[in-house]
């Protein structure tokens, strides 16, 4: 198995959950000094809803995922490491916190 260089965590939301995901990953970021990505209100690259992406180290991961496992409010979370294969990561290493949505894995060369 490849390295795990860094994780990603991609909270899902609609128009009506928007604030609730904002203030998950203002929260994740200002806990733990994560990388917020920004609030896309479109679906971007593999994700089928608006999200936004937290990047951060291995090290934290435990931590990390644990808090959002206890703190996402109903909200869908992706987890998947950055390892140098991404599809790989998306499909056979994701970790899903809430209903498992159809991720857009054409956009990986396959």
């Amino acid at each position: 198995m490849s390295e795990i260089k860094s994780y990603h965590a991609h909270v899902y939301f609609d128009a009506e959950t928007i604030a609730k995901a904002r203030q998950l990953c203002e929260a994740c970021r200002d806990r733990f000094g994560v990388e917020m990505g920004r609030v896309h209100e479109k679906p971007v690259g593999p994700h089928p809803d608006w999200s936004c992406q937290l990047a951060f180290e291995p090290d934290k991961a435990g931590d990390i995922i644990g808090w959002l496992a206890t703190h996402r409010d109903g909200l869908v979370v992706l987890v998947h490491p950055e390892t140098g294969q991404p599809l790989e990561d998306h499909r056979d290493h994701a970790i899903w916190m809430g209903a498992v949505r159809p991720l857009d894995l054409s956009i990986f060369d396959q």
